[in-house]
């Protein structure tokens, strides 16, 4: 458990406390320098504060410091004895709710908080939908500013209710509640005293002990070729590896694979990873395989079981966050990426766009906004290798990419 690495994202609407909730992850986990502390401690004085505020150890951005909001997706790390974490620290605004994709799209958990003096806001339910839709397995549901409603059962307790509510409508798994002062420090590392009733973990308890291993997919084997390597060295003259992630299952040396699109069959040699031998690798390392056959194998093919392979086509049907100023209009011309392949791809037609605080569908929607989820049909100058997005994050996933400029447009699902 010790090399496990847990992503997580914080999401709530503005003010609701996530950068001081971070602040507070890594001030009580003793995961900040002295010297940052200190430059801190002087920022809270010259503001005027009589506390140390803690959101300035992960506001970078100088607008942000200045507004007390967070603008970009900040990424912080730090570690326990048990656990290393990544963290990604999501903006609360509606127009920012782009970068919350962002932050989300590769967590295993999100952390979802909530003013316990306003409850459920129109930011907890999109949020909440959009955790859903990138189908983060785990949320953990932080009610913040627990001593500002004088720590009452009756606030948490309601506010719980209501949540479960809303979430029976989404596919969220594993919904836990925590009751917490991001400002005081309760229930995040340390248990509160103030709150006897709570007979919960922790914050820090839960990020430590959540179960991760299952959330990859173990079953179905997939493989994209990022890189093939060819050292051409004396002693390895006829040495050709394919590099690249495994997306998928559990490869072993001797399992016969077909490789797509040419459909060769042929049986695994080897498997390295850091130039060593390994016996099996599996979802999410990196490694370098060779076959025992020479194949014409380059960049974006993919390797699979050849009794279970991902399915196959030029036209695909996506949930889709669009990203750009410029509206997205059917028949746009763009890049797709799929894993490690990239092609030319036309947007066909707009079907609906989501009406993120009804989850009701705008079918009449001719174009989608920036920040706008709505479900495209999207067709492909070559055929592509993909599984749902609910059954593997990554092989189910697709970004958009202007041609001309080459900047990000869009993130989606396949449906």
């Amino acid at each position: 458990m010790s090399n496990q690495i847990l992503r997580f994202t914080t999401a709530g609407s503005v003010d609701d406390g996530k950068s001081t909730l971070i602040g507070r992850l890594l001030y009580d986990s003793k995961a900040i320098f002295q010297d940052q502390l200190e430059a801190v401690e002087a920022s809270s004085k010259k503001k005027g504060f009589d506390y140390v505020d803690l959101s300035l150890l992960t506001d970078g951005l100088k607008s942000e410091r200045e507004q007390g909001i967070t603008i970009d997706v900040a990424y912080r790390y730090f570690a326990t004895p048990k656990r290393k974490f990544i963290i990604a620290d999501t903006p609360g605004h509606i127009q920012y709710t782009r970068n919350m994709v962002t932050g989300a799209s590769t967590a295993n958990l999100a952390i979802i908080l909530i003013d316990a003096r306003k409850g459920l806001v129109e930011q907890t339910h999109r949020h909440s939908f959009i955790a859903s839709l990138l189908q983060i397995p785990h949320v953990v549901v932080c009610i913040n500013k627990m001593d500002l409603v004088d720590y009452s059962e009756e606030v948490y307790h309601q506010i719980v209710a209501d949540y479960q509510a809303f979430a029976s409508k989404l596919e969220v798994k594993d919904v836990q509640f925590v009751p917490i002062s991001a400002l005081k420090g309760d229930n995040v590392v340390s248990r509160s005293e103030n709150m006897p009733w709570y007979e919960g973990s922790t914050l820090l308890y839960h990020l430590e002990n959540v179960h991760i291993a299952s959330d990859y997919n173990h079953i179905d084997c997939r493989f994209p070729v990022q890189l093939v390597i060819r050292p051409h060295t004396h002693e390895h003259q006829d040495y050709r590896g394919y590099a690249g992630r495994i997306d998928g299952g559990v490869f072993k040396a001797g399992d016969e694979v077909k490789v797509l699109p040419s459909g060769f069959v042929s049986t695994i040699k080897s498997i390295e990873l850091d130039g060593q031998p390994i016996e099996e690798a599996f979802a999410p390392m990196s490694v370098t395989m060779t076959l025992t056959d020479d194949i014409d194998i380059s960049r974006g093919d993919m390797i699979a079981r050849t009794n279970n392979q991902p399915e196959q086509s030029q036209d695909l049907e996506v949930m889709l966050c669009w990203m750009q100023q410029r509206a997205l209009s059917p028949r746009t011309k763009v890049i797709l990426k799929h894993t490690t392949k990239e092609c030319v791809a036309m947007v066909k037609d707009i079907q609906y766009k989501v009406d993120i605080n009804t989850l009701h569908k705008i079918s009449d929607a001719g174009s989608l906004g920036m920040n706008d989820i709505g479900r495209v049909s999207i067709r492909s100058s070559q055929p592509v290798f993909f599984d749902a997005y609910k059954t593997n994050r990554q092989t189910g996933s697709v970004i958009l990419i202007d041609e001309q400029t080459n900047e990000t447009l869009a993130a989606g699902m396949i449906l």
